[in-house]
């Protein structure tokens, strides 16, 4: 038990999917990176038994007593569910803190704040409690997953969680033995494009989570030793008599996405990688999503196509979608250009980001 530090600062980034949108929650592989956008989370030590949460970007306030036994959690309560987590595991609070917690991170855009405040309270409650298992960013993200998706039940994947917490490019397995790998070869210059367009997060997961595995089910009954990771593309001419019209595109979409980021990863760890190949690659997959799980919104592509006008080579929605924010990998000296082109398709926000590292701790400072 650590209970000596009275200040602690952990920042947490945001990240975007480039690869494998709707393929985590399938166990499949995913291509996704942190980015250099944060949530900030101070935390000073108070004379209570209580977490006195403050979120003024939100204009929102909490208070969690030490001693709760949360048999009882709120749907979306990932503070409290974070805490159930991290009890099992031996991190035990023993005294109240005060927790700020801010953002330069757009909210609910597609670029995971949501994940980057749990995984930023999990680092916190660590660094000040301690816990029975060996701590490293990898534990972290798993703490971070079981709060938000297992303890409620969510239809979420890896993702998000692993990818915040471990930061650079991810190549993320998804399936019943999570791994990963960081990929050598980054990305850079990459444009967000933020559409001011909330999304329903939740419900757009559910809804077509629940039709991808209907489809896979009903494929699994023709053939039982089917899987998408040992499908070809012309699998779906072979199997789509089998399916209601309304799953169709989604089962394609399955199949497409897994392959596209197969070919994405082969470019990623190749010598040199082309950028104008992990382009072409992108919009691929961003045609899945648009056209055949349709989960863009108008405005979201006016701004795709103002992005590749201006030069982009390769854009797509970020995150769940009905909203949210958009990628561009662009050259260089491209990189003004396709911001002015996505304010004038009505972006709310543009502006570029990199490749960050993971969670981290900013500042400790305690009695010794």
């Amino acid at each position: 038990m650590r209970n000596n530090v009275d200040e602690i600062i952990v920042e947490a980034p945001g990240r975007i999917c480039l690869f494998g949108d709707h393929q985590d929650y399938l166990g499949l592989p995913v291509i996704a990176c942190a980015i250099d956008r944060y949530i900030t989370l101070k935390a000073t030590k108070n004379t209570t038994n209580i977490f006195k949460i403050s979120m003024p970007d939100i204009d929102e306030r909490r208070t969690i007593a030490i001693n709760e036994t949360f048999s009882d959690i709120e749907a979306g309560d990932y503070f409290v569910s974070s805490l159930k987590v991290l009890r099992s595991k031996g991190c035990i609070p023993s005294h109240g803190y005060d927790v700020l917690i801010t953002s330069n991170l757009a909210i609910n855009a597609g670029l995971s704040s949501s994940s980057a405040v749990i995984v930023a309270w999990v680092k916190f409650l660590l660094t000040a409690f301690g816990s029975e298992h060996p701590i490293n960013n990898e534990f972290i993200g798993e703490m971070a997953y079981q709060a938000e998706v297992v303890e409620h039940n969510a239809p979420g994947g890896y993702m998000d969680q692993y990818t915040i917490a471990n930061g650079e490019v991810l190549f993320i397995e998804t399936g019943k033995s999570t791994n990963f790998q960081k990929i050598a070869n980054t990305v850079q210059y990459l444009v967000i494009g933020e559409s001011g367009v909330k999304k329903d997060t939740l419900k757009t997961l559910s809804n077509l989570k629940e039709k991808a595995m209907m489809a896979i089910h009903l494929v699994e009954k023709e053939n039982p030793n089917f899987t998408i990771r040992s499908s070809n593309l012309a699998d779906y001419e072979l199997y789509q008599e089998l399916l209601p019209d309304d799953i169709k595109p989604i089962f394609l979409a399955a199949l497409k996405n897994y392959h596209l980021t197969i070919k994405a990863l082969m470019e990623f760890n190749s010598v040199r990688p082309s950028v104008h190949k992990l382009g072409v690659l992108m919009n691929e997959h961003h045609s899945m999503l648009k056209d055949k799980l349709h989960i863009t919104v108008p405005i979201i592509d006016e701004m795709i196509t103002g992005a590749l006008d201006a030069g982009a080579y390769g854009a797509k929605i970020v995150g769940s979608g009905g909203g949210g924010c958009i990628v561009a990998m662009t050259p260089e000296d491209k990189q003004q250009f396709v911001i002015n082109a996505m304010y004038k398709a009505g972006a709310k926000k543009a502006y570029t980001v990199e490749v960050s590292e993971g969670v981290k701790l900013l500042s400790q400072n305690g009695r010794q």
